[in-house]
């Protein structure tokens, strides 16, 4: 009696696992798919209700990435890839999508142009389950430093070939004009000084009229991170990046004076690579532009803040430094060792110089959005904001506004406000430089 209980324990559990085993190796189901196209790299995510495993290779000859992904049948939610890559996207064609085996659908990304492929996982965090990520890089990365120059020398050919267009046409309409035969003649006006080539500039002149300053400009979250979301709905990542593109265009329009943007379209930078970025390109200044959020709709005004390497100067900046930390689990970034060890290596740098330089540049930019609008607090804060820590760039983050209060979120989709808060962050920029002027560089531009 007691062995055929045994027996009949045993033929249970293993139908209980045979029952349980479609469901943790062959059940999964896709949630979501979105595709991110940006010039840095291309995102391709899954989203399922459990961990998805999966093999790639690379194939030439039209150029193309293949993956096999175990455990899915093909669904029309794998389908929809097919139409979400856009014609502008710069690495792929197109996606195609099959069912290659029982229970393993292959994706097939048509390239254009050879990449890097990077497949990793992420576990389930605020609002997403489980996603497999492909993130596609370029072979060769470009040259960001390079770029800044090249753009700007090209505005420069543009602004000089409108002047030069309007200047013909003028002389164009004075020629068309008929002549009065009775106007008196006019004196002759005294003959203009020969032109003559310009004397040498010295080395120190030289170096201030040739020196490009650039500021890094980086809009906070993007991508498969949204960032806080207000009552109406309104993204942080979206309003950020329309400051943010504001703020670029006034500082291009300054001589000698050039924007890098950390992202300026809809996708995802790790918090590292945000600083890396600005680092490439031997940015002068590092701005972070945020849109604040709290548990409350009450809390209002803007914050500006800068580095600590003692500690956060009250509660609230190191609820908010951990957050806003907090911004790669969510967005997703691939920790590789190299890349976690590098990013730790990074963290690790602030010197004195550089937050003193950053509390200057703070207290001015502070000052002057205080003229446009509320202020949550009179004074720069401080807290270990891991985007702030580039050992030789002084560097804030602002926080424009409390995005989770209705009446500052309107403001903020406002474009007129918009406006207003981008003048006064560019004269705050302005009044910095004009007390610590920006140093020599050992590459010479």
């Amino acid at each position: 009696m007691i062995e055929s209980r045994r027996r009949l324990l045993r033929s249970t559990g293993s139908l209980a696992l045979l029952l349980s085993a479609p469901r943790l190796v062959w059940g999964a189901n896709i949630v979501a798919v979105r595709v991110w196209p940006a010039n840095d790299y291309t995102r391709v995510t899954l989203e399922s209700d459990v961990q998805l495993q999966a093999r790639h290779f690379l194939m030439e000859d039209p150029p193309r990435v293949v993956i096999d992904i175990e455990g899915l049948e093909l669904s029309p939610q794998l389908r929809e890839l097919v139409g979400k890559v856009l014609p502008d996207d710069p690495y792929i064609a197109g996606i195609r999508v099959g069912q290659n085996q029982p229970r393993v659908v292959r994706l097939v990304i048509d390239l254009k142009q050879l990449v890097d492929p990077q497949v990793f996982t992420l576990p389930p965090v605020a609002a997403y389950n489980h996603r497999l990520v492909f993130d596609l890089f370029p072979t060769v990365a470009p040259d960001p430093l390079l770029a800044l120059i090249r753009e700007k020398e090209q505005a420069e050919r543009q602004a000089q070939s409108a002047i030069n267009d309007a200047l013909g046409e003028f002389i164009d309409r004075m020629n068309r004009s008929p002549s009065v035969a009775a106007a008196p003649t006019p004196a002759p006006a005294p003959a203009p000084a020969p032109l003559t080539p310009r004397e040498p500039l010295d080395a120190k002149t030289k170096s201030k009229i040739d020196r490009l300053v650039i500021v890094a400009l980086d809009p906070g979250h993007g991508g498969e991170d949204p960032g806080a979301i207000g009552p109406s709905g309104l993204k942080e990542k979206d309003v950020v990046l329309q400051i943010a593109r504001k703020l670029r265009d006034h500082i291009n329009a300054q001589p000698n004076m050039r924007a890098m943007m950390t992202r300026d379209a809809d996708f995802f930078v790790p918090l590292h690579q945000r600083v890396e970025k600005a680092r490439r390109v031997q940015a002068d200044l590092f701005i972070s532009i945020h849109a604040d959020a709290f548990i409350t709709p009450h809390a209002r005004g803007a914050s500006v803040f800068a580095l600590s390497d003692r500690g956060a100067t009250s509660t609230a900046a190191r609820w908010l430094a951990n957050k806003e930390n907090a911004a790669d689990l969510v967005g997703g970034a691939n920790l590789r060792h190299n890349d976690a060890h590098v990013m730790r290596a990074l963290l690790d740098m602030s010197t004195t110089a550089q937050i003193n330089d950053s509390l200057k540049l703070g207290s001015e930019v502070l000052g002057q959005i205080g003229r446009v609008g509320r202020l949550h607090k009179r004074q720069v804060e401080q807290a270990g904001f891991a985007v702030l820590k580039a050992p030789d760039i002084p560097s804030i983050l602002v926080e424009t506004a409390f995005i989770s209060n209705p009446e500052e979120e309107a403001k903020l989709r406002d474009p007129r406000y918009q406006d207003e808060l981008v003048d006064a962050m560019m004269s705050g920029i302005r009044r910095y430089f004009a007390k610590n002027p920006p140093l020599a560089r050992s590459r010479q531009l």
